[in-house]
């Protein structure tokens, strides 16, 4: 192949692959996924639900996170099992504080879970906690609601998710929590991060029952207690590092029905000050999510390149195919930034968070290789 004509079929490649995503991709970049709003008639009877909280230091976001979820509006009975793991900042403590300041609102038990036995994640081990601690009681919860300890709800949260699973019979029902999005980096980096999981995992093709696509989102997952024995949960998944993603498969491999889509009144207060955290976040299981397979790691470094960075540096170099695919990406980006409510100049800015993406992978197959894998609060796993 001679100069000319590799110059021009790269970005033609680049741009079908891109007329690929667009439609092919289950309508990855839509942001219509949402559960219905609570209106109409209500259920016949509401039922008893345990939210699981596992808390490991998390003192900085519990005042404004555990009120939230104390003060639900909720018909049926519910308690909220808080299971501070190894915190060393009060957590344990200063929930039961915050449970004083909210008169009539739900109960609220903490649990300490021990140190993790060999093969768990530490956050599993503390929802096997709870959730051994809820199927305990003498009426078992016919709902877990598994919520991450720096998710805010709006008041009927619990009670649309609930209402959302009894109407339309599923197992699992889960959201994708809106994150904060304030500072110059999470503006250029966060809106992205739920952009790129819609493109790994469609939500319309994870909500298909035919479809083989799974996932859930981990901060916002209600799980019927029947799915989760039929999945041997969490058992089944004890060493996940990304706990969300192998959730979801698992209810759906073991033939339960599963919906994920955005949220509305569910949001994380978790501040990410500086490119470090947020850093940190992706690289602690983005090569988790390649298996840990050098091979996909390549793969994926090649994919990246051409479908994020080719675009931008052929149209800056005059081709109307490259100017054509980072035309169709930045349009494709347009709703999610419309979503986090963030100026869409930073659309054609995508590719320079894709080079960042890029870079936070390779550093955690880096990571990973030398010995230190996933590390989260203090815990690492290879």
């Amino acid at each position: 192949m001679n100069t000319l004509s590799w110059t021009t079929a790269v970005p033609l490649v680049s741009l079908a692959a891109w007329a690929w995503l667009l439609l092919g991709q289950g309508f990855f970049w839509r942001t219509d996924v949402r559960m219905p709003a609570v209106t109409g008639g209500e259920p016949d009877r509401w039922p008893a639900v345990a939210v699981v909280v596992p808390a490991r230091d998390e003192a900085g976001v519990l005042p404004v996170s555990l009120p939230s979820l104390l003060a639900q509006e909720y018909p049926g009975r519910a308690e909220v099992l808080l299971v501070d793991d190894g915190s060393t900042d009060g957590t344990g403590a200063l929930a039961r504080s915050l449970a004083e300041r909210v008169p009539g609102g739900l109960p609220l038990t903490v649990l300490d879970p021990g140190d993790p036995e060999p093969g768990w994640t530490g956050k599993l081990w503390a929802v096997r906690c709870g959730i051994a601690h809820a199927r305990a009681r003498a009426e078992v919860p016919e709902f877990l609601l598994l919520t991450d300890a720096d998710i805010a709800h709006a008041p009927d949260s619990l009670r649309r998710l609930v209402r959302g699973a009894l109407a339309q019979r599923l197992d699992l029902v889960s959201q994708m929590a809106r994150l904060r999005v304030r500072t110059g980096w999470e503006r250029l980096i966060v809106p992205a991060f739920v952009y790129f999981f819609g493109q790994l995992y469609p939500f319309r093709r994870v909500n298909r029952p035919s479809a083989r696509t799974a996932a859930a989102a981990g901060g916002c997952a209600l799980l019927r207690t029947g799915a989760a024995v039929r999945a041997g949960l969490p058992d089944s998944i004890r060493d996940a590092v990304i706990d969300d993603v192998s959730l979801g498969r698992a209810v759906k491999r073991s033939g339960g029905r599963i919906w994920l889509g955005l949220a509305d009144g569910v949001r994380s207060v978790r501040p990410y000050v500086g490119l470090g955290p947020l850093w940190r976040m992706v690289s602690r299981s983005a090569y988790a999510q390649l298996l840990n397979n050098p091979l996909l790691l390549v793969a994926t470094v090649l994919g990246l390149a051409l479908v994020y960075l080719v675009p931008p540096v052929w149209a800056c170099a005059g081709s109307p195919a490259g100017g054509a695919a980072w035309l169709v990406m930045t349009l494709t980006y347009v709703p999610m930034l419309r979503y986090y409510r963030q100026p869409l100049w930073l659309a054609p800015l995508l590719p320079v968070t894709a080079a960042l993406y890029l870079a936070m992978t390779v550093d955690s197959a880096v990571r990973h290789h030398r010995g230190r894998g996933a590390a989260w609060k203090g815990r690492t796993y290879s």
